[in-house]
């Protein structure tokens, strides 16, 4: 297998673990966070800068690369690790959440997936077949199962084809994936009806993967919702196997899947929001475009020991996010990515002494002011 994964403490106030995640040489403590490289880069950043951050293992995504710059071409060049000099770790995404998002461009049915290119409206086909020999081309050290994601508000019949063809699918991808040098990851869907959530997780865990991914949340519903499936199937999953909420990246919702048992978790939020000015604090979120900050020489977080809150003012960033200067992105990108990696860091720790409850109550009591 190309991971190994070890619970090394439970937190006995939740369902909480910390553990170690071996992928090749790299060593990755659990739980963690995965910075999002969508198109072979952390936007606004240099892999020597994701590093800074505290990032060991970021995701990428099997479909954009497909399209640009291609598989085959990043193969040629040794891989996605050479091609993107990115010495970590990476877990590309199989493309099955662009079947959701950009589903006005794609039709899909049991062999797979049609669609229309959102780059220049050529069409391609997409199996699962075809997701794995794009992920092995790419060289990702974990791989996802090609999955259908289905949004909030569908009806169960619909809920449960979309299962029956991911559990059909995920076969496919077993019998399709033979490179040594990668995990294949299982995703469970169902939506928000429970007995199809279970009726996924029974079908992957009889196939046997190297990992389980909870898949088909933060997707536009109410976050109690989302907080549901998660307390009744984060502690269901595999003990001894590491546990991955996809799509999932709020300081709020990462505490909340970690006291439900989840080791990985991913999500454009930090950088995304990050690019439009909107930085972490511990007493909650800022947007530094508002005058207030315009002769605010404090730093961005007083109890933020990154590069950014240590060199420069709330004031000087406020300017270059209103002269549209490309220097404030990447430094909100920077500071709210390592902000995350401090939370993650503190909370590993936290677990390790059985104080994870009180830990995210006193967090969130300053951070939801």
């Amino acid at each position: 297998m190309a991971i190994k994964f070890q619970v090394e403490a439970q937190d006995g106030s939740t369902h909480a673990r910390r553990g170690t995640l071996q992928i090749g040489s790299q060593e990755v403590a659990t739980p963690v966070f995965m910075p999002v490289g969508t198109r072979a880069t952390v936007k606004g950043l240099t892999p020597g800068e994701v590093q800074k951050t505290g990032g060991k293992i970021i995701l990428a995504n099997a479909y954009h690369l497909y399209l640009r710059p291609g598989s085959s071409l990043i193969r040629a060049a040794g891989g996605l690790h050479k091609f993107m000099n990115w010495p970590g770790a990476i877990l590309t995404d199989s493309g099955g959440f662009q079947v959701f998002s950009l589903a006005r461009l794609n039709k899909i049915d049991d062999n797979g997936l049609t669609f229309q290119s959102h780059i220049d409206g050529s069409y391609h086909d997409f199996s699962p077949e075809k997701s794995i020999e794009v992920q092995m081309d790419l060289g990702a050290d974990i791989i996802m199962a090609f999955d259908q994601c289905t949004g909030y508000g569908i009806d169960y019949d619909e809920a449960r084809g979309a299962l029956l063809r991911t559990s059909k699918w995920a076969e496919r991808c077993l019998k399709a994936h033979t490179s040594k040098n990668q995990s294949l990851f299982g995703i469970i869907q169902g939506n928000f009806f429970s007995d199809l959530r279970q009726e996924s997780m029974n079908s992957l865990l009889d196939m046997d993967f190297p990992g389980y991914a909870l898949g088909g949340l933060s997707v536009g519903e109410p976050r109690e919702e989302m907080y549901r499936i998660l307390e009744e199937f984060g502690p269901r999953m595999p003990q001894d196997k590491p546990r991955y909420l996809m799509g999932v990246g709020t300081p709020e919702d990462l505490l909340q899947g970690m006291s439900q048992g989840i080791d990985m978790f991913d999500c454009v939020f930090p950088t995304r929001t990050g690019r439009t000015g909107s930085l972490f604090t511990r007493r909650g979120r800022i947007n530094i475009r508002n005058s207030r900050f315009q002769e605010d020489f404090g730093p961005v977080d007083d109890n933020c020991s990154c590069e950014v809150c240590g060199n420069y003012s709330r004031a000087y960033i406020h300017h270059l996010f209103r002269q549209g200067e490309m220097l404030g992105m990447r430094l909100a990108s920077f500071h709210n990515l390592f902000f995350l990696g401090e939370l993650m860091k503190e909370a590993r720790g936290e677990i390790g002494r059985g104080q994870l409850n009180e830990y995210k109550k006193d967090f969130l009591a300053q951070y939801q002011q």
